[in-house]
């Protein structure tokens, strides 16, 4: 099966897809003590309609943020090209793969994948579906949830090691 990939780490790849990350500390950013209150119903975060227009641009998604027990989100809004590497993307699968240091959730348009999109286990690789039939000039939100660890003991901080755009030819 063919395959491309745009890095969104990378300005290249975010210029193909018109994107500009964005980062902030807080199970709920702006909330106190992170939002992080016993029975939290989720964080409004992860819904594409939520404005992170206050939020730090992170044009370094590997640069270290906060020690500690900590929470953070990662933003951006993608809109799928009409090629990537010369070849149409109409009707492509899609798909997100990233590693979060040091658990992850993936949220693509307000929705995560529980099995593939959820906490896998420490710095594990995840992979998830955008679309499975790409429309070019459609706009996607991704939110990466990001959270240090080991919980009991968290050492270190909060980055993203690679998130990247994969299009695949499906029976080409």
């Amino acid at each position: 099966m063919p395959r491309a990939t745009l890095s969104l780490g990378d300005e290249a790849g975010r210029a193909a897809t018109k994107s500009q990350w964005k980062f902030a500390r807080g199970y709920v950013p702006g909330e106190p003590n992170g939002g992080l209150v016993e029975e939290a119903e989720g964080s409004p975060a992860r819904l594409p309609e939520y404005d992170d227009s206050g939020w730090e641009v992170c044009t370094d998604l590997t640069q270290r943020q906060s020690r500690g027990f900590t929470f953070g989100w990662y933003r951006t809004k993608v809109t799928l090209p009409e090629t990537v590497e010369g070849h149409p993307v109409a009707g492509v699968r899609v798909l997100l793969e990233t590693c979060i240091d040091d658990y992850g959730e993936i949220w693509v348009d307000g929705e995560c994948n529980r099995e593939r999109g959820a906490v896998q286990g420490f710095n594990v690789p995840q992979r998830v579906m955008v679309t499975d039939s790409a429309v070019p000039g459609a706009e996607h939100t991704i939110a990466l949830l990001a959270v240090n660890g080991p919980l009991g003991a968290p050492f270190g901080t909060v980055f993203v090691r690679y998130a990247t755009l994969a299009f695949e030819w499906v029976g080409a």
